[in-house]
């Protein structure tokens, strides 16, 4: 027998030692750039043990690569998914979800920026009940949301910052709106405050309403007004409602936080 005959099985067994050893690492701290580098080397292995008459290591490698496919799809479940959802109408929702997002950032930048400047402001964000009978009241002007338009709006000496600014699907819809005003239930109520209840009652809008005189925030919702809300808690109010299409699930939602309004 030749010295060959006597080294390929102990070539083989490093060989396997290795690969086994590489395995167990691997399970114990699962790197997406390591499974990279391993599925290299299996198959420049591979394609070794094919060339020289590794008998056993080819036939371990053959049975190797007939669970890789189903190995590979279950470690990288999180990334096929990303890539199907690309091709899919779920990718689209993605997309949705990430410009509502964009959208609520913009609005809370707005909000506070008129409420550091004391700009005494009243916006209407429809959500599911139409506002088309309020919108006739004002100025159509059907325009793309900017922050810098919205200010100029409520400026002091701009002839429409007394009225609302209702948004509509995020477009800037209308301007000098004149809104359906609540009952006073406190004397401290000015009109903004009013005319944002006034409209959470009968429709499923948000109001959000800038004391001029304090520059505290507000959020009129379902009926009840949430006063003097920070920044945190804005944000937090804005994505509960605004992220779930589900009209019910926001009803529930609005039934939750009235608790809050009544306090």
């Amino acid at each position: 027998m030749s010295l060959l005959h006597f080294i390929n099985p102990l070539i083989e067994i490093i060989v396997i030692t290795i690969i086994y050893n590489y395995l167990l690492s691997f399970f114990w701290n699962t790197k997406s750039m390591d499974l990279i580098l391993g599925l290299i080397a299996f198959l420049l292995i591979f394609a070794l043990s094919s060339l020289l008459p590794f008998a056993v290591l080819h036939k371990l490698m053959l049975l190797i690569a007939n669970v890789a496919v189903i190995a590979l799809i279950v470690i990288f479940q999180p990334e096929l998914r990303l890539a199907l959802s690309k091709l899919s109408f779920q990718g689209h929702k993605t997309h949705e979800i990430s410009s509502v997002s964009t959208f609520l950032d913009q609005v809370v930048s707005v909000t506070y920026k008129l409420a550091d400047k004391n700009l005494g402001a009243l916006i209407i964000i429809q959500r599911n009940n139409s506002l088309e009978d309020v919108i006739s009241s004002g100025h159509i002007i059907d325009a793309k949301f900017s922050t810098e338009l919205i200010e100029s709006i409520f400026l002091k000496k701009s002839p429409v910052h007394d009225g609302a600014l209702v948004i509509v699907e995020g477009r800037l819809r209308a301007v000098n709106v004149i809104l359906p005003l609540a009952d006073s239930p406190s004397n401290s109520f000015g009109t903004r405050h009013l005319a944002g209840i006034g409209i959470s009652t009968k429709t499923d809008a948000i109001a959000i309403i800038v004391s001029e005189e304090s520059g505290y925030v507000s959020l009129g919702i379902d009926g009840y007004l949430l006063r003097s809300v920070k920044k945190d808690r804005f944000i937090k109010i804005l994505s509960t409602f605004f992220t779930d299409d589900s009209k019910e699930k926001t009803s529930i939602k609005s039934k939750f936080f009235s608790r809050w309004f009544k306090t």
